[in-house]
């Protein structure tokens, strides 16, 4: 699809985007603080695919290809995010703060909590190995770095996990 796409295919472009979308989406979700914030992320995303499709090798798989453009989406948001709040100043008065959105399945909701509790470079990892399946070498080629550094990051995450998990399982009983 990819490659019809960048011979100028619109109805590529269009599965394309309906296809991968859902996966890219929850990949946002699960490094953002908010749906809107993910929505936007992903928005950017296929913008900036746009523009850069002709850097896509047809013979190289698309998801490595696909999720390091969108890794480098949500890096340049975050920078973008600092430099404004760099210039943000303290208020006296704090508006209303709206209600919070109603809470999800309480697995989910426990899963976000154990990943947020992650670094975010494992959490990434943890993220695309097990929640979009991608491999080892297709991780690697997404997040700039080596099969090695990737395996150590994720050995991290699930060492982490299991501690988590255990001190949650002693708390309970």
């Amino acid at each position: 699809m990819m490659a019809a796409y960048q011979r100028g295919d619109q109805d590529a472009a269009a599965r394309l985007i309906t296809s991968l979308s859902p996966q890219l989406h929850r990949f946002f979700m699960l490094h953002s603080r908010s749906r809107e914030y993910a929505d936007d992320l992903l928005q950017e995303t296929w913008l900036r695919i746009h523009k850069v499709r002709h850097t896509y090798r047809p013979d190289a798989p698309l998801l490595p290809w696909l999720y390091a453009v969108a890794r480098n989406v949500r890096v340049d948001q975050y920078r973008k995010l600092r430099r404004v709040e760099a210039k943000e100043y303290q208020v006296d008065e704090l508006p209303q703060v709206a209600a919070p959105p109603s809470a999800p399945a309480e697995d989910t909701d426990r899963f976000a909590t154990l990943l947020k509790a992650l670094p975010a470079s494992q959490r990434e990892v943890l993220t695309l190995l097990k929640v979009t399946g991608m491999s080892l070498e297709e991780v690697a080629r997404a997040t700039s770095s080596s099969v090695g550094s990737v395996k150590q990051k994720a050995h991290r995450a699930y060492e982490k996990l299991r501690g988590l998990l255990a001190a949650g399982a002693s708390s309970e009983l």
